[in-house]
């Protein structure tokens, strides 16, 4: 638990990928975050500063999460690993009382519900968030909106090649909230023709997704929505791993005011009392 007046303590698991070094610096120069710890399989005894540069705390990386978080006073634990290895970790974090704030792609809504039930088990809080960057949240914002009114919509989500998951997190989240706030359903007829199978891509929620991977790319997304005589669309795009940061550090300052396991930080962005 947070003492009053003192830095948040946190923890970063993946540290030697590129976000996590790039997570490793934000946090280290953050007012009011303290990063005490660096969790990799890889570079293990290597001092994260001669990975990450000047700007990342002078700690030793380690690879044993567990013995680390009993050894270490930690507050908080950001994991930008995998869908499997983060949510092991979020469940030894969450044992100990320590927030977990996941950014590991592939997390399934089974994974969600499982530590939720963690979450209140230990009465600690959490958070999955598929993206980080402040306009990624408004976006999908702003598609809930436009889908009131506009419920026939598609996404086109665009991610580097070594994404390991399609359709990314954020596309999913983003397909949900727009059936979330549908009146009516879509009107779209389906194509009776498919030359080739997926063509008209994957469904969710009766929101067709379409997932590209290319390198050169970063992370992108694009909602269209059709009207009679109109479409609107909303697009996102990160062109480099610094815009995940601002979000990254406001989750972990905020993660204990949560209630519970929370998906996405759209509530510190648009309900700041919360």
């Amino acid at each position: 638990m947070i003492r009053q007046g003192e830095s948040i303590r946190v923890a970063v698991v993946g540290a030697a990928g590129r976000m996590g070094m790039e997570t490793a610096r934000a946090v280290t120069q953050a007012v009011g975050l303290e990063l005490v710890l660096a969790i990799d399989r890889a570079h293990v005894g290597e001092r994260l500063r001669d990975l990450a540069g000047g700007r990342a705390a002078d700690i030793v990386i380690e690879d044993k999460l567990g013995a680390a978080l009993d050894r270490v006073e930690t507050d908080v634990l950001i994991d930008f690993t995998n869908h499997g290895s983060a949510v092991q970790n979020a469940s030894s974090a969450l044992a100990r009382k320590v927030a977990p704030v996941i950014g590991a792609t592939g997390v399934s809504a089974m994974d969600v519900r499982g530590l939720a039930s963690l979450s209140k088990e230990h009465q600690t809080p959490g958070m999955y968030v598929p993206n980080f960057a402040v306009g990624a949240v408004l976006m999908m914002h702003f598609a809930a909106l436009a889908a009131r009114w506009l419920p026939n919509a598609e996404i086109i989500e665009l991610h580097h090649d070594f994404k390991q998951d399609a359709p990314s997190g954020t596309a999913m989240l983003t397909a949900e909230k727009i059936a979330e706030a549908r009146r009516t359903g879509p009107s779209v007829a389906p194509t009776p023709m498919l030359k080739v199978e997926g063509a008209r891509g994957g469904l969710h929620r009766d929101v067709p997704l379409h997932s590209v991977r290319l390198p050169g790319l970063l992370a992108h997304q694009e909602v269209m929505f059709g009207g009679i005589g109109e479409v609107l669309t909303i697009r996102h795009d990160s062109m480099d791993r610094t815009s995940f940061m601002e979000g990254v550090t406001l989750c972990a300052r905020k993660v204990w005011e949560q209630k519970g396991f929370v998906v996405g930080m759209e509530r510190l962005l648009l309900e700041p009392d919360a």
